[in-house]
C-alpha cells in the first residue's frame, strides 16, 4: 500500500518538473494582453483629454499609447493609468482624421498592438463672425 502512495506522490511531483523542462530556458508565462474595450467619446479635437477603459492597461502591461492612421503613429501623453483605464491627451499637433488606438506592451519583447477602438479628430472650430 505504501509503495503505491509513494509512486503517486513521485509522479505528481514529476509533472511540474517535466513541464518546466519542456519550456525554453528563461521563458515566463505570457503577460496578459492589454485590451481597450471602450472610449469616453470617439469624436474629439486636438488637445482634448479622453478616457479609455479595458483590461490589463496598468503600468506593468502598457508602456505607451499611440494614435495611428496606418501611416503615422503619434504618441499620446498618458495622464492617468490604472489596471482598467487610461486617461490621455490628444496631441495638439494631430491633424484631423480617423485614428485607431495602439498600445506598446511592456514585456521583454515589446509589441505594438492596434486596439479595436477608433476615434475621429475633428478640425478646430473657428469663432463665428459677429455682426
Amino acid at each position: 500500500m505504501k509503495l503505491e502512495g509513494i509512486e503517486m506522490k513521485t509522479s505528481l511531483l514529476a509533472l511540474p518538473l517535466l513541464i518546466a523542462l519542456a519550456l525554453p530556458a528563461g521563458s515566463l508565462p505570457p503577460a496578459a494582453m492589454p485590451l481597450i474595450s471602450s472610449i469616453e467619446s470617439n469624436v474629439c479635437k486636438a488637445g482634448d483629454v479622453l478616457s479609455v477603459q479595458g483590461e490589463n492597461l496598468g503600468r506593468d502591461s502598457v508602456a505607451a499609447l499611440y494614435l495611428t492612421d496606418g501611416k503615422l503613429d503619434l504618441k499620446v501623453l498618458m495622464i492617468e493609468q490604472t489596471a482598467n483605464s487610461i486617461k490621455f491627451r490628444v496631441p495638439p499637433e494631430v491633424k484631423p482624421g480617423r485614428f485607431a488606438l495602439m498600445v506598446l506592451t511592456k514585456e521583454s519583447d515589446p509589441r505594438l498592438i492596434e486596439q479595436p477602438i477608433r476615434l475621429v479628430v475633428e478640425p478646430p472650430t473657428t469663432a463665428s463672425a459677429q455682426f
